[in-house]
């Protein structure tokens, strides 16, 4: 009997971090394992699951690839993570894959065809997840209003953004899309999000309101799609481009802070910083002086999650590192410059 895969994909932001969480802490007993693919230097994504302390989530069970985006490393990378999990004397029940925000979910769904897997895993489903507010303000689109000023003006023109392919290829490749933070909505914002969401989706592909990724477990891990056999279905923008996407689209960097002492200032400067250098996704940890616990920031566009995920480890240096995501061609001086500034005395 195969082992089931289910493929998390969805741009920066989306919450599919909070989906893994809970899937585990709601496994059913399942013996989950988690490939974590993030786009950028920082392992954040693993850092939060490794952090939550959910019971019968092992470090072992969570493998990080953090030598580029999946899509484009799969033989390198992908395959011999996949193979040792299988080769492993208790093996998962279940294998769950994030992939980073960037990426193209085809490639990687090619990939469950290689004679080296496709015996032994079958891809339950490709749930793709979208941050239902960010969605509403068309950020998966860089300048929304100028391109539809520009369609409007000339049906035959297309100025589709990098952002918008990477957005529309995930879609196309989904069995299920959850409409994330839909918390954040109004009912006739949702109902008019899930009708514009359809027309882009393949016959019979659900879309699925929730709140931190909400959904039945059941229903999550138990889609039964066998994806591998079904790539025909599901069109891709680069079909034609042998699946390649251009990685120079985007790009990232980190930085390095001391302790911060006002978290409140910080996240203001983290606003005014993604909202006047078109930062796509911040995220990090920050070390807030005088406290005993680790503080999460996350952003998207200008809208920030942070929280404290868990106390320091005694052995453990406390640091402050956040890093800064979006379209090739930021300002990396001058963002580092805006958010160094706050130093000690944020």
């Amino acid at each position: 009997m195969k082992i089931p895969a289910t493929v998390i994909t969805g741009f920066l932001g989306a919450g599919k971090t909070t989906l893994i969480r809970h899937l585990l802490e709601n496994a059913g007993g399942r013996r989950i394992a988690l490939v974590i693919n993030e786009f950028g230097d920082l392992g954040i994504d693993r850092e939060i699951v490794n952090g939550c302390a959910i019971e019968g989530c092992n470090d072992e069970d969570v493998i990080e690839l953090a030598n580029g985006c999946i899509c484009c490393t799969v033989a390198d990378d992908f395959l011999p993570v996949m193979q040792a999990l299988l080769e492993r004397d208790n093996p998962p029940d279940h294998i769950v894959i994030e992939t980073s925000g960037l990426a193209l979910p085809k490639p990687l769904i090619k990939a469950f065809n290689w004679p080296e897997i496709k015996t032994k895993v079958s891809i339950d489903g490709v749930i793709s997840v979208i941050d239902a507010p960010a969605f509403n303000d068309g950020l998966f689109a860089h300048n929304p209003a100028a391109v539809q000023t520009q369609r409007e003006m000339d049906e035959n023109i297309s100025h589709e953004t990098p952002l918008s392919e990477v957005f529309e290829d995930q879609l196309m490749a989904a069995d299920m899309v959850l409409l994330n933070k839909a918390d954040q909505l109004n009912d006739g914002q949702i109902k008019e999000l899930i009708s514009k969401l359809e027309k882009q989706l393949r016959p019979g592909v659900h879309v699925v309101p929730t709140s931190h990724g909400n959904a039945p477990v059941d229903v999550l891990l138990g889609l039964d799609g066998a994806v591998e056999d079904d790539i025909a279905n599901r069109p891709s923008h680069h079909d034609d481009h042998d699946d390649e996407h251009d990685h120079d689209d985007f790009e990232s960097f980190v930085i390095d802070l001391g302790p911060v002492v006002d978290t409140e200032k910080l996240e203001q400067v983290l606003i005014n910083v993604a909202r006047d250098f078109s930062v796509l996704r911040i995220k990090g940890f920050v070390d807030v002086a005088g406290k005993p616990s680790r503080y999460l920031v996350q952003g998207v566009g200008t809208r920030f999650t942070r929280y404290f995920d868990r106390p320091w480890g005694a052995d453990e240096q406390r640091q402050s590192r956040l890093v800064i995501i979006g379209e090739t061609g930021l300002q990396q001086k001058e963002i580092t410059n805006a958010i160094k500034a706050i130093g000690g005395n944020a």
